[in-house]
């Protein structure tokens, strides 16, 4: 039974985390988040101890670091983006794995800073890149890997769609401060990106067609597809057909104008991110690495409006 830290419990995302924790047999030891409203770890673990300062926080980390028999091995990450890589470092200062949610990092060099801070431990840095355990995505990846097989050069034209409605309070909080978030693109786009680069290869090509606070669009080129992306928090961008069935997220891939399916089995992902690492597996600084290049790469393109190879929900926005 491994000790586990965590740091960020107010927000969306902890609970899966502690979740995980405990569907895979493990002790939550402590928790430090600013705010106190974290009921919900009764629900999980009533016995961990509890800080909304970090000086505390720190203090009882490394008493428990320095006395016989204790030792946190592992200390998840669930807080605001621009605190990674500080949050990373700290776990790994004080002898226990990180375990980050995405993205892990804003931009790459902070990749390879902490690569040498690893090299420097016995610890190491984990991601949770969830959607390379979904089995709908997995079996995806291996029929691409298969085709590409039999015709090397085969090149995929994509579609990638995301909205996730979100109100006026989200862009008066840190995720609506690209400084903090990194924008639209890394907040909600990530992990996306990360498996499309995981299944089609490394960026050739970037560009950005649309760069506002509630929408970002773009396309990129990978070695092995064209993609067309738009990414939004804002719900007047749903097709009315959804919104009249009173939902407020869209998501959808199509792959040569064949839609993929992957709506389902996303509950348990953050258990099996867990499991994975815990049984030695793991994704770590650099399967990370990709994906950060390429929305750290997004933040630095301007805008290129209605010209060359965009989205066509594009339209809806520059019109």
């Amino acid at each position: 039974m491994a000790n586990f830290a965590l740091i960020g419990a107010a927000g969306y995302i902890a609970p899966r985390h502690m979740k995980a924790i405990k569907d895979t047999g493990h002790t939550l030891v402590c928790v430090l988040d600013k705010n106190d409203s974290v009921g919900i770890i009764d629900s999980y673990f009533p016995n961990a101890s509890f800080f909304t300062e970090f000086e505390r926080f720190d203090r009882f980390v490394d008493k428990w670091r320095r006395e016989q028999g204790k030792k946190i091995e592992y200390v998840s990450i669930a807080t605001p983006n621009y605190l990674h890589d500080a949050h990373i470092r700290f776990a790994l200062r004080n002898g226990a794995h990180a375990i980050c949610e995405k993205p892990l990092v804003l931009n790459t060099h902070n990749i390879d800073q902490l690569q040498m801070i690893e090299n420097e431990s016995e610890t190491k840095v984990y991601t949770i890149l969830q959607l390379r355990l979904h089995d709908s995505i997995i079996a995806l990846k291996n029929k691409i890997s298969q085709e590409l097989l039999d015709d090397p050069n085969k090149i995929y034209d994509i579609d990638l769609t995301y909205l996730t409605s979100r109100g006026k309070w989200y862009f008066s909080s840190w995720k609506g401060d690209e400084s903090k978030s990194g924008g639209i693109a890394t907040n909600i786009g990530v992990h996306f990106f990360d498996m499309l680069s995981w299944i089609f290869g490394p960026l050739v090509e970037n560009s950005v067609h649309i760069k506002q606070d509630d929408v970002n669009a773009g396309y990129m080129r990978l070695a092995h597809a064209n993609v067309r992306w738009f990414l939004s928090v804002n719900c007047d961008y749903i097709p009315d057909e959804v919104k009249q069935t009173g939902k407020r997220t869209y998501r959808s891939i199509t792959v040569d104008n064949q839609a993929f399916e992957f709506s389902e089995g996303f509950t348990e992902l953050h258990t099996l991110s867990y499991k994975d690492i815990l049984s030695g597996g793991g994704f770590g600084l650099q399967e990370a690495k990709k994906s950060i290049e390429i929305v750290s790469s997004i933040r630095k393109l301007a805008p290129l409006g209605l010209y060359g190879e965009f989205h066509p929900f594009c339209y809806k926005v520059l019109r």
